[in-house]
């Protein structure tokens, strides 16, 4: 499974992501894909996002916790790790 949530995808990736994924709100793509079919949306999208893109992408792994987070841009929340267990955190104002 791979969750996608964007701050903005350009138009063309846009597009693909809709071949595989549903979109159940604007800039969030959810699939069921295969893991090997996932490592390939993953190395397409850091290959063709820019770093306004702002992408978080949740990937099932088979190790616990079950899921890795990456990001891709800056995104409107911020990625830390705390004792090897990844989380994301609201930004301060």
């Amino acid at each position: 499974m791979l969750v996608v949530l964007s701050n903005d995808l350009p138009l063309a990736v846009r597009g693909r992501m809709k071949l595989w994924f549903i979109e159940p709100r604007p800039n969030v793509f959810i699939s069921g894909v295969k893991d090997s079919v996932a490592d390939d949306v993953v190395k397409y999208l850091y290959k063709h996002c820019s770093v306004d893109s702002g992408n978080i992408i949740f990937q099932r792994i088979k190790q616990p916790p079950g899921y890795k987070v990456r990001g891709i841009g800056t995104p409107r929340r911020e990625l830390i790790s705390i004792s090897g267990f990844q989380l994301i955190q609201e930004k301060q104002k």
